[in-house]
């Protein structure tokens, strides 16, 4: 059969507002996928529910919508994306309306049996990762637009795919294949050069990189590419860093099929194409996975400006001076962090300044709010010199918590609802063939470099890195874009080392996965996140640039690497 054609548009809720257009003028297409969903957004819509229950989607995306449903009708390109939310049905309604005052016309379905909020009583939202089974129901009923909630992100590839090319539940080698691919392409130009660690080699047009696309093969196999003419650019680096993102093991597991990415092999097509072959599957694991959201308690914080000489003295006497507040109320949680951002001799007032960084939890309002914001401010005239603050203290906000559980796939009642109404039930892949996740054997290492000389400098002139969140752990994908100095990384780079250069690590459980054909190492950071991005635990919520700092950490490199 054909090769399918699958362009992403959207790889979070804010991504580029006119990427739907640009992939629908901009090439060929049979579908156009979206993402819109994440932890943090579960827990936004869920309080956007709160205010108006007829809500709960990405509203978003129906302003896209209304400037491309034409375009995508006249292409016959199929719209599939999860910006459905917490109420998939209500986006699907709004989108039927929005053709009919269009006068386009539209076949709307939608999926649903995602939202398990009864069984997780106390929380705001509470929704399984369904996979692309109920999607490629819809499509086979003829649906031109597929309005999914809480699907995995994969879904939106895996279920046009099987849709098109008539793969059954078993077919785990071309279901792992499609995994893949919607894994790259998932969250949109960090495919095409977005995020890349090695973005400042020149000869590249980054301002605003294409988004990618997927030409899939009927075997599983796809080439990832761009629309001709568009900015970033696609090479084995890029797949790689995308691969690695937001990932574990070698097993990546899945509603559908667990995917090993031990298998996956990357070659390069041509310019702005990169081949992913050989992929295994194997059965899925008996449970999905649930997402939950709550709201944690409150939360405030000061940022106290220190400028000039005496830095550390005067970060001790602010912390000395709020210590007096907390005698009468203590918040439940209470955070100091000095960041050294000054300079000696600087020649601007801003290079010269440090911040001092105050964060305060509690599950009352009251103790974050306005007595401790009161306090700070009352210090203007009776603290530091230079007393200032980087913006006057609030009343606190809530924060919000990210919590996994896992049901039964049976348990949950996958429903594909097609546009004339009728409603079909999704069954889940046979429980016999379901396979419980555990790792698979620690491949042999690489042959070490010979000894010779060596120079200290930063991991990064010889190794990529790419990081994100999974609730409240860090993943660091690294790899090496040569077999030599793959050879040193796999040896050098252990998770004791990650350890020593990351002292934020060095109390938490840190657990290495090789991945060799990618030349590529996986650490996963265990609570290094705290409750999720949502809680604001740490500087960077979401390790987005914990893989760059590690890359900015010095080594002794072998010079025949430099």
């Amino acid at each position: 059969m054909t090769v399918l054609r699958i362009g992403n548009a959207s790889g979070f809720y804010g991504d580029r507002f006119d990427a739907l257009r640009d992939m629908l003028t901009g090439g060929e297409l049979d579908v156009v996928t979206g993402d819109y969903l994440a932890e943090l957004t579960m827990l936004i819509l869920g309080r956007d529910r709160l205010k108006n229950p007829a809500g709960g989607y990405a509203r978003t995306f129906l302003r896209q919508l209304e400037e491309s449903l034409g375009l995508a009708h006249d292409r016959g390109v199929r719209i599939v994306t999860n910006a459905g939310g917490l109420n998939p049905a209500g986006l699907a309604d709004a989108v039927r309306q929005l053709a009919e005052r269009l006068g386009i016309p539209a076949r709307v379905a939608h999926v649903e049996g995602d939202d398990l909020g009864a069984r997780y009583p106390g929380s705001l939202t509470a929704h399984a990762y369904l996979g692309g089974s109920g999607i490629a129901a819809c499509l086979r009923e003829g649906a031109e637009i597929v309005v999914t909630g809480r699907v995995t992100d994969a879904a939106l590839v895996t279920g046009p795919a099987a849709a098109h090319f008539g793969w059954g539940p078993g077919e785990y080698d071309r279901l792992a294949g499609a995994v893949v691919a919607g894994h790259v392409l998932e969250c949109g130009t960090q495919a095409t050069g977005g995020n890349y660690a090695f973005f400042a080699e020149g000869g590249r047009d980054l301002r605003r990189p294409g988004f990618p696309l997927a030409e899939i093969h009927e075997d599983g196999s796809c080439v990832i590419t761009k629309h001709p003419g568009t900015g970033g650019f696609v090479d084995v680096g890029t797949v790689t860093a995308q691969l690695l993102y937001e990932t574990t093991g070698a097993r990546y597991a899945g509603p559908d099929v667990t995917a090993r990415l031990d298998t996956v092999r990357l070659t390069q097509d041509g310019p702005d194409r990169v081949r992913i072959h050989g992929v295994r599957g194997e059965a899925p694991p008996p449970t999905l996975k649930v997402g939950r959201t709550r709201l944690g308690g409150f939360r405030n914080e000061v940022v106290f400006v220190l400028t000039g000489l005496d830095i550390e003295a005067k970060a001790a006497l602010v912390r000395e001076q709020m210590a007096q507040v907390f005698l009468k109320s203590r918040p439940a949680e209470v955070r100091w962090e000095l960041v050294r951002t000054d300079r000696p001799d600087a020649d601007t007032e801003e290079t010269a300044s440090a911040l001092l960084r105050l964060v305060v939890r509690d599950p009352e309002q009251d103790a974050v709010g306005r007595a401790l914001s009161g306090a700070a401010v009352e210090l203007a005239l009776a603290g530091y010199p230079g007393f200032h603050v980087l913006a006057p203290p609030g009343r606190g906000a809530p924060y919000g918590v990210f919590e996994a559980a896992h049901v039964p796939q049976e348990d949950v009642e996958h429903i594909a609802v097609l546009d004339d109404g009728r409603r079909l039930p999704v069954a889940p892949p046979p429980a016999a063939d379901a396979r419980v996740l555990e790792e698979v054997p620690e491949p042999d290492l690489p042959e070490p470099l010979p000894p010779g000389p060596v120079r200290r400098a930063p991991l990064g002139l010889v190794a990529g890195a790419r990081s994100g969140d999974k609730g409240g752990d860090a993943n660091v994908g690294v790899w090496a874009r040569t077999d030599e100095a793959w050879r040193w990384l796999a040896h050098e780079l252990t998770a004791d080392r990650f350890r020593q250069l990351v002292p934020e690590s060095r109390e938490l459980t840190v657990t290495r996965h090789l991945l060799p054909r990618l030349r590529a190492l996986n650490f996963v950071v265990e609570g290094l996140l705290g409750a999720g991005v949502a809680a604001q635990h740490r500087f960077d919520p979401q390790a987005k640039a914990l893989g760059e700092w590690l890359r900015s950490r010095h080594l002794d490199i072998p010079e025949a690497l430099l």
